[in-house]
């Protein structure tokens, strides 16, 4: 059974699954950028931003902002950790849109920031839900796994990924579905990309979620066994992410507006893959029209043949060395009972920038 919404019943198709495979937001926009990558802002009625439809959820489920700001600051973090050795960096550079102009080209990058924030929203509302954070929803009524041994208990308070994913289907895909663009232009097909993408991102979190179990019996003996189903923890939604990053299909809107591949030799992208349209820059020099801001002064690592390397992050433009003092706690001991002791080795490192 799935848990209702409320007054409001939001309604969309679940993705199959296998389990075993406002508190206030009134800030200033300008202080919380992060609410601007999927369209959230903290006031409903007194902000620019939000689709009529958005608005209206916003409106009915005002509780649910904080929860939607949280999913997207824990998202622009794992972006930023899982491009943190790339040319972009998901450096946040705008306060209008967070990612700045680089959204605005349909790159791979963009597909990636689009996933990962739907993820995010997944994650924060599903999390909120189990911890009664919200009226309208509560802990994970999943189906029982098939694959669970019969004398373990299922009813843990879970997290209510089915609610979470729901909801945001129903928040972030508004803005992308209230549009009306010509059939086969080039702005339907970046709407189509946003939804395939946002739907990629969603999809990850519940593929991750797994049955998660605590023993209980008389010292430690696991004679009884309680299990729920838990939410994976976010980096590993961000590992996967960054590895459809990786293999993202390029499209192109064909005729009958539908996305179809710009190589037919590959397969189909499915519901759980990144596509993108536009090929994305190469992010080397600082452009204000694409919204790169260029590798010059980035840290490179000057024995790496990856993109962290010197040659390639300072794309063939040279790199300063300069030395810099690192402090790191060392030689440490464990005392009875019970604390760690350590003392501070200072070393002294090359390090190397980009011209």
């Amino acid at each position: 059974l799935i848990q209702p919404l409320g007054p409001a019943a939001l309604v969309g198709p679940q993705p199959p699954r296998d389990v075993s495979s406002c508190r206030s937001l009134a800030m200033n926009p300008i202080q919380r950028p992060e609410m601007y990558i999927i369209g959230a802002q903290p006031v409903c009625s007194q902000l620019p931003g939000l689709s009529p439809g958005q608005r209206k959820l916003c409106q009915l489920y005002q509780e649910h902002m904080v929860f939607i700001g949280e999913g997207a600051r824990s998202a622009i973090k794992e972006c930023q950790y899982q491009f943190r050795q790339r040319r972009w960096n998901c450096s946040t550079v705008d306060n209008t849109s967070v990612f700045g102009r680089v959204m605005k080209i349909g790159s791979r990058e963009t597909a990636f920031t689009y996933a990962v924030s739907a993820a995010g929203v997944v994650n924060a509302i599903s999390r909120a839900c189990r911890e009664g954070e919200l009226s309208s929803c509560g802990c994970s009524r999943t189906a029982r796994p098939k694959d669970l041994p019969r004398d373990w208990l299922w009813g843990g308070c879970g997290d209510n990924v089915e609610y979470g994913y729901r909801f945001a289907k129903e928040f972030v895909d508004a803005k992308e579905r209230e549009k009306n663009y010509v059939r086969g232009s080039e702005e339907q097909a970046r709407m189509l990309m946003n939804l395939q993408n946002n739907e990629a991102g969603r999809r990850a979190v519940y593929k991750l979620a797994d049955v998660a179990c605590k023993c209980h019996g008389v010292s430690g003996s696991c004679s009884l066994k309680t299990c729920w189903l838990q939410l994976a923890d976010f980096r590993k939604v961000g590992d996967l992410l960054k590895e459809k990053y990786d293999s993202a299909a390029a499209m192109r809107i064909s005729r009958k507006g539908k996305l179809e591949l710009v190589n037919n030799r590959f397969n189909m992208p499915t519901q759980e893959d990144l596509v993108y349209v536009d090929p994305s820059p190469d992010y080397c020099l600082r452009n204000e029209t694409t919204g790169s801001l260029g590798t010059q002064g980035r840290l490179c690592n000057k024995t790496s043949e990856g993109m962290d390397g010197c040659e390639l992050m300072c794309c063939g433009r040279g790199y300063d060395q300069f030395k810099s003092v690192q402090v790191e706690r060392c030689h440490c001991k464990f005392h009875w009972c019970c604390y760690v002791k350590c003392k501070k080795c200072t070393e002294i490192v090359d390090q190397y920038v980009c011209k």
